[in-house]
């Protein structure tokens, strides 16, 4: 089983989207049972709160549903998860400064996955909206993602 983590913030706006973008991709691909996805966020402000508005209007936009409530990254996560991607570079500090020093998950920037994409974080669009550009950049590098992990685990 590899398991994938999403980290933001909040892990209300962007990691959500990203948990359910991939997810979706993953059950198109037929391979739900091999890919475990989940989010959380380096905060723990909205612990237990749905998504933001902007993120589940995006996805419903796009026919892909969440459910998923707001939960803060956990000394486990280091254990559990194959793959922990984080939005931007400050999240990606927290992660990695947090990390206990027995844990090997892959840890790096999710746009790392994109194609032809110039941005090198995932904006917050709690401040600043533009959830319709945040589902681009996280589509772009979901699609990525997964063709990296089929290349890398041969499935």
């Amino acid at each position: 089983m590899i398991r994938v983590l999403f980290v933001c913030l909040g892990n209300i706006c962007r990691s959500p989207m990203a948990e359910a973008v991939f997810q979706h991709l993953v059950n198109e691909a037929g391979l739900s049972d091999q890919i475990v996805v989940d989010s959380a966020g380096t905060g723990g402000w909205h612990i237990g709160e749905r998504a933001h508005s902007g993120t589940l209007r995006e996805l419903a936009k796009h026919n892909i549903p969440y459910d998923g409530r707001a939960r803060q990254l956990a000394r486990a996560d280091f254990e559990n998860f194959d793959y922990i991607l984080t939005m931007d570079y400050d999240n990606l500090e927290t992660v990695q400064s947090r990390q206990p020093k027995d844990t090997q998950p892959v840890i790096k920037p999710f746009l790392e996955y994109a194609n032809g994409v110039v941005d090198k974080e995932v904006p917050d669009p709690y401040y600043t909206g533009g959830f319709d550009y945040v589902y681009k950049l996280i589509e772009n590098a979901s699609h990525g993602l997964l063709k990296a992990i089929r290349e890398e685990h041969g499935l």
